[in-house]
């Protein structure tokens, strides 16, 4: 299991998708999920955050249905903050092979999100808001991360979309996990060729 985390607009759903395809690997998105599930459109639009114990069972029920579908799992933008790290580190630590974070300039975030157009990507303040919760989590998450042994690796996240998703690649081969290629082309199947969250 890999944990790929990012502010929004640094690509992680791109690469995420990446990485499952060349690898074969099962993309779990908090956000899609969330989105998929409905019901949360308002608090996302004002630039909160779903209550950790949904987040918590709607991550669950997918990581055990991959699980019991024989995928490995990476994880995008979960877990989201402390609580939600603690439960994961509490309950599936050993499976955790490697966390990445991906790192891009503010501002080249504001011109991507301006390019995707979500409803929730529109205001600079929703957004900004968004940006700090995620900036607070992350420096609770990390140690918890270290206190288990779960490496950590920090990727350059701008350039073209195909050179982000080969430093990624090195960086889980560098992790020493089971990882396979499935296919030498970096975008196959129906990858999204746009950054996403």
């Amino acid at each position: 299991m890999i944990i790929l985390f990012g502010l929004a607009g640094s690509g992680k759903g791109t690469q995420g998708k990446a990485l499952s395809e060349i690898f074969g690997w099962r993309w779990l998105s908090v956000g899609e999920a969330i989105r998929q599930h409905g019901g949360y459109e308002e608090i996302i639009n004002r630039g909160g955050l779903i209550p950790d114990e949904d987040v918590i069972k709607l991550m669950d029920k997918q990581i055990k249905k991959a699980e019991d579908e024989g995928f490995d799992v990476i994880l995008d933008g979960y877990p989201r903050d402390k609580e939600q790290a603690e439960y994961i580190m509490n309950t599936m630590a050993e499976k955790i092979d490697g966390a990445i974070i991906l790192e891009v300039p503010k501002e080249e975030l504001f011109a991507r999100l301006a390019l995707r157009g979500r409803d929730d990507d529109k205001e600079r303040s929703s957004i900004e808001k968004r940006f700090a919760v995620f900036e607070q989590n992350i420096y609770s998450i990390l140690p918890l991360l270290e206190g288990k042994n779960v490496p950590i690796e920090r990727v350059n996240g701008v350039g073209k979309i195909e050179e982000v998703t080969e430093r990624l690649v090195q960086v889980v081969k560098k992790m020493n996990i089971d990882a396979t290629e499935q296919t030498s082309d970096v975008n196959g199947g129906e990858i999204e060729k746009s950054y996403g969250e």
